[in-house]
């Protein structure tokens, strides 16, 4: 697809104009900053975009003051007693040497044991306990899938877990086929299963409008508590480049 990128400043905001072949403008803040992103179609001149993000500027300052305000973890350095979270619950790293592969085992709710071989980096450390998170997440999802499925009365072609740096979730509409951030695997699972329930109703209603919000409001009344939980779980620690 045709992509124009290029930036403008509106009220001292610096707002990132890509231009492509859609129908609708949509504008989104993301994380960790409060990034302003407009997309916007081939022939809506800058103006319109000046127009779109100037009614939305209170909405804009919101957003960003709650990624201001959200905490952040440090980056971890995979050394024993560190905090990592796994569904909401806080653990501690311990490492344990083992001459096998790498493998995570869980402890009384309180401690993830991380086998490594002595000699392994804090990188392959890193590596063993997001393959674990990523096998986590993979047994999870399908029974959210098959339940979600059958009440909403959709169907996907295809899922997969990746890592991503603004979205919680992605779905392809054309494709059918739903993306979810490996974040997800240290949030709680209430959290999971509303990204799991606001992807699938993009099947139904491709944009985030009143429609949208209706079909939400129907089939998870409580979603709102489960969007406001995930947006106020600390930040796993990220290198963000755009």
């Amino acid at each position: 697809m045709h992509t124009e990128t290029h930036r403008i400043i509106i009220n001292d905001i610096t707002v990132e104009v890509v231009r492509k072949a859609i129908k609708n403008l949509h504008l989104g803040v993301y994380p960790p900053n409060g990034r302003v992103r407009v997309a916007a179609p081939l022939a809506v001149s800058d103006d319109a975009v000046r127009l779109a993000v100037i009614g939305k500027l209170a909405w804009i300052k919101r957003q960003q003051a709650k990624f201001e305000a959200q905490p952040r973890q440090s980056k971890r350095e995979m050394v024993r007693s560190e905090s990592h979270y796994f569904l909401g619950q806080r653990y501690r790293l311990r490492l344990l040497e083992h001459h096998g592969a790498g493998k995570v085992v869980l402890r009384n709710k309180s401690f993830i044991d991380l086998y490594v071989r002595p000699e392994t980096s804090p990188e392959q450390r890193a590596q063993v306990l997001q393959r674990w998170y990523r096998g986590q997440l993979k047994a999870l999802i399908p029974s959210l899938l098959e339940k979600w499925q059958v009440v909403l009365g959709v169907q996907v072609a295809a899922w997969g877990i990746k890592q991503m740096k603004t979205k919680w979730g992605a779905c392809n509409i054309d494709a059918r086929r739903i993306w979810f951030n490996l974040e997800l695997a240290k949030k709680p699972i209430q959290c999971l299963e509303y990204i799991v329930v606001h992807e699938l109703v993009h099947l139904i209603e491709h944009h985030h409008n009143d429609h949208f919000i209706a079909l939400m409001d129907k089939y998870m009344p409580q979603w709102r508590l489960h969007r406001e939980e995930l947006n106020q779980a600390p930040l796993g620690h990220t290198t963000w480049e755009y």
